[in-house]
């Protein structure tokens, strides 16, 4: 039978550490009950050295990681069972027994712990800043301050499902013609290696002069077979240099530049995040937080360099008493005009949180529609970038060889 060794208290508040065998981790549970001891922490196996060195459940929580959408699911459920009367410990405690995603466990317990030494819960999602982002302990810490923490959970649940499908849908739309280009650099690259030398054969020993395309192609071809390991790693080097250039600072700079000038890619670009902004924002306002809070929240939520100056702009002219809309309205050239026009009309209405709500809904929609019709015209450029490679084949292929037959005839 399987030892686990509880952390807890017993009914005068003195640290317990007790080691039980039992079949489970819920059965430890029921043990430290009838013990009249409380629970904060579990941990598998009775303390052997080995046991510490090779601790599974250990090695499963480095392993793991919370993905979006259970994270959604666990801030819906949460928000569910504080509306249903249950304590924060409690909803936790009940996640936690049911999640099969062993870093989510390991974050419940640990919360679970933090709760019940007195800590707020905001303060305990501090410590996982890898999984609960700025504007989530933001929303949670204006629940526990306004009293409506189940109505903050559920609107910020909203928020991130809606963020995340969004998400989505843009990958999706790149996923096809990543797809489509891989393979034909993968197919290139085998005709190179083993289709060109069986037909360089045929123009070996020939006086004519060969076209230009034709010695590139010889050309490359002997490249790749005399050395296939160093232009396949020259490949890789290539592209982890792109990635790792686009990590850094100029690189982050050159693709924030470069993506929302892009055709029909910047539009979509600028709607996007245009729609985060408003959804950020919104969401932020309507948990109670302040606005230059909800600013600073947003800048971090915000990927793009350029965007994060306008909203670090938008903060300091705030607090220096101008309008929010009047920031949004002079960048016309990145938030499309719609934006500063609706955060003007909130402004005057006092409904600023509102028409946020409804400039991010109008957004979302208009991205997930243009991300539905990028295939449609995605499809003939991938046709003509084709076609102009098998054209190119063609013709260094073809031409040489009519050659070849009139000196022949």
């Amino acid at each position: 039978m399987p030892r686990f060794t509880y952390i807890g208290k017993d009914s005068d508040g003195k640290k317990v550490n007790n080691t039980v065998e039992v079949k489970d981790r819920f059965a430890v549970y029921a043990v430290a009950r009838a013990e009249g001891h409380t629970v904060s922490s579990i941990e598998a196996g009775g303390g052997s050295k080995l046991g510490k060195w090779f601790d599974m459940e250990k090695i499963n929580y480095k392993l793991s990681r919370v993905k979006d959408t259970e994270l959604v699911m666990v801030t819906r459920n949460l928000g569910s069972m504080l509306e249903a009367g249950l304590t924060i410990s409690r909803a936790l405690t009940v996640i936690e027994r049911q999640s099969e995603n062993p870093r989510l466990k390991g974050i419940m317990k640990s919360l679970i712990a933090r709760i019940n030494q007195g800590d707020p819960f905001y303060e305990a999602l501090k410590q996982f800043p890898e999984t609960f982002s700025d504007l989530y302990v933001a929303m949670v810490s204006a629940g526990e301050q306004s009293g409506k923490m189940a109505e903050s959970l559920k609107t910020l649940s909203i928020q991130m499902e809606r963020a995340s499908n969004l998400k989505k849908k843009i990958k999706g739309a790149m996923i096809y013609p990543s797809i489509v280009l891989v393979v034909m650099t993968v197919i290139g690259i085998m005709m190179m290696i083993f289709v060109m030398p069986q037909i360089t054969v045929v123009f070996e020993g020939g006086d004519q002069e060969l076209p230009t395309a034709t010695k590139v192609l010889i050309g490359t071809s002997d490249f790749l077979v005399n050395y296939t390991f160093l232009a396949i790693g020259g490949l890789i080097a290539f592209v982890a240099s792109i990635i790792y250039f686009l990590r850094t600072k100029w690189g982050k700079i050159f693709s924030s530049w470069t993506v929302v000038r892009l055709p029909i890619i910047g539009t979509m670009a600028k709607e996007t995040n245009a729609a985060r902004t408003a959804r950020t924002l919104s969401s932020l306002l309507n948990s109670g937080v302040d606005v230059i809070r909800s600013l600073e929240i947003t800048e971090e939520v915000i990927q793009n360099i350029y965007y994060k100056k306008i909203i670090n702009q938008a903060a300091e002219r705030v607090e220096k008493g101008t309008p929010l809309s009047e920031t949004f309205i002079e960048r016309k050239d990145l938030y499309p005009i719609l934006v500063g026009e609706m955060i003007l009309v909130g402004e005057e209405t006092g409904q600023i949180a509102n028409m946020l709500h409804e400039l991010a809904i109008f957004y979302e929609t208009e991205v997930e529609r243009k991300t539905k019709d990028l295939s449609t015209i995605i499809e003939p450029l991938l046709m003509v970038v084709i076609g102009g490679g098998v054209g190119f084949f063609a013709m260094a292929l073809i031409a040489p060889i009519y050659s070849i037959s009139d000196s022949i005839s």
